[in-house]
């Protein structure tokens, strides 16, 4: 996975990674493929508040809830991308930027094959730590 500490806004030609820009010029729905998407309580929750049945979404692996996939893709995933877009994961939000366990930091997924084009901020550092903690709740 690549290295990567927050970059400052100046940077040219990188995107902010919620704008998904590089995702959208791209039409890459790459991560959408066979997608091992932690969810959150507050992820399901603001999934459910838009009329989708928890089974028809969530698979539990051991502690851990992801995102359903059918027939290899995000159940989420439509022809025009994220059916979803609006109100996605938070985990969604933030990708490319994952946490590497190993190295225990943010880093873009080597996977992405536009991660060099997202540039991450201090607070998208403060978003993933969060979302780490909250996940690591959910599994324990």
């Amino acid at each position: 996975m690549g290295d990567i500490e927050a970059d400052s806004d100046s940077e040219a030609g990188r995107y902010p990674l919620c704008s998904g820009t590089p995702c959208m010029v791209h039409k890459c729905v790459e991560c959408c493929i066979e997608t091992r998407m932690p969810l959150t309580r507050s992820d399901i929750e603001r999934i459910k508040k838009h009329g989708y049945r928890v089974r028809a979404f969530v698979v539990k692996r051991g502690g851990e809830r992801r995102l359903k996939n059918v027939n290899g893709r995000c159940v989420f995933l439509g022809e025009s991308g994220c059916t979803l877009y609006s109100y996605r994961p938070e985990g969604c939000r933030l990708y490319p930027f994952v946490f590497d366990e190993d190295a225990g930091r943010g880093v873009i997924h080597d996977f992405c094959p536009y991660g060099h084009e997202f540039k991450v901020r201090e607070d998208d550092l403060e978003k993933l730590y969060a979302l780490v903690k909250k996940l690591y709740k959910i599994e324990r």
